[in-house]
């Protein structure tokens, strides 16, 4: 459930969405807003039912924002821990040719040493403090034959890319601890918001429960009633006399382009694969942090939705609002990712007539519901991904 928000007098913008013709829902969040400020307080002078409300769809909103915070946090530590393992790896495959290299020079230090020479040239360059210290020192490439060239050409080149290895790898792995830190704070303060909303819930008695429940099914008839205004609306542009064709750009947030006859042929083809697969998850819990099979937080859902459809999307909601093309909500096509609130902490996937599939909350479960859930949450922006 997200907050309830403040209303806006019709054809202002919802960050970056012209509404011309919410003025009813504007008007019905006044009268929502009123009834919480009106609610009388409870009888043991706690707060009122409308107030836990308030706060438990608070705290809902700001877990699914650390969410994505810990989802953008956890792909970057998956990546440098992958990266930490390859840079292992390659040290491990130098360490050993290295190793290799120095076993051929002690084998000519050992030839020199059965021959009587008193100082081999091999064997002192092996004790010098560096191969250019002996240099340096004794001209010692002068006196070696092609093969101990070889051989020592070989080792320096190794002594040095392995080292330039192992400082890499350390470096690598000194961002993977940053990394996990920065997973373990995102980790915590998820589940501080959710264990606040639940012993917020908690607290209330079966009465206070059974209003709760009447005030979410009357915001649930509001926002099913704007997304059948907006269903209306679409039908209405659609039947209107066309305009120029235009071109389809990549627009970015809140700089809406594109529109609905620009529309690449094979994009319907590929939504339908995307929603396909959404429809499929419908009744699969939430999860924060979850990609599927089995669960999904909102931008695990959109993910997996539209990689079904061979298109790969970013993994949190940050990256996602950056890919493809922005269009006016009114342009929304089946497919679309809808984008809510300032932070951009929250995503569904457009399925038509003010409706959308996604994975709303803890403790909800992924399903369908108008794009208007949970008191007309501000609607960030709609990006079409491919």
């Amino acid at each position: 459930m997200a907050p309830h928000r403040k209303a806006r007098p019709a054809g202002t913008r919802i960050a970056g969405i012209r509404t011309p013709a919410l003025a009813t829902a504007a008007l019905t969040s006044v009268a929502l807003l009123s009834q919480t400020a009106n609610a009388a307080p409870s009888a043991d002078g706690g707060p009122s039912v409308e107030e836990v409300e308030k706060k438990v769809d608070d705290l809902y909103r700001r877990a699914e924002s650390a969410t994505e915070q810990y989802d953008a946090a956890k792909e970057k530590s998956d990546q440098q821990r992958g990266r930490v393992s390859a840079l292992l790896d390659d040290v491990a495959r130098r360490t050993q040719k290295l190793n290799e290299a120095r076993d051929r020079l002690g084998s000519f230090a050992a030839a020199q040493y059965r021959t009587g020479e008193a100082a081999p040239d091999t064997a002192t360059f092996l004790l010098a403090d560096t191969p250019q210290d002996y240099f340096d020192q004794a001209q010692l490439m002068s006196r070696l034959t092609s093969r101990q060239k070889e051989a020592v050409d070989e080792y320096v080149t190794e002594q040095a890319a392995t080292m330039r290895k192992r400082q890499e790898a350390t470096e690598s792995l000194r961002s993977l601890t940053e990394s996990r830190l920065r997973l373990r704070a995102a980790k915590a303060e998820v589940q501080k918001k959710l264990a606040d909303a639940r012993d917020l819930l908690s607290e209330l008695t079966a009465q206070e429960r059974a209003r709760l429940a009447a005030l979410e099914k009357k915001k649930q008839e509001e926002a099913q009633r704007q997304a059948q205004e907006l269903a209306r609306q679409q039908a209405a542009q659609q039947q209107s006399p066309p305009t120029a064709p235009t071109t389809t750009t990549t627009g970015s947030p809140g700089s809406p382009t594109g529109a609905t006859d620009s529309i690449d042929p094979s994009y319907a083809t590929k939504a339908a694969k995307a929603l396909a697969f959404a429809r499929a998850q419908i009744g699969k819990p939430y999860v924060w942090g979850a990609t599927g099979p089995g669960s999904y937080d909102c931008s695990g859902l959109t993910q997996a939705a539209w990689k079904a459809a061979g298109v790969s999307l970013p993994r949190t909601t940050y990256d996602q609002v950056n890919v493809g093309t922005t269009v006016p909500l009114a342009d929304a096509q089946p497919g679309d990712l809808i984008f809510f609130y300032d932070d951009i902490s929250h995503v569904g996937l457009y399925i038509g007539n003010g409706m959308m599939i996604h994975a709303p909350k803890p403790g909800a479960y992924v399903r369908e519901e108008s794009i208007y859930y949970g008191g007309a949450p501000i609607i960030h922006s709609v990006v079409r991904p491919a």
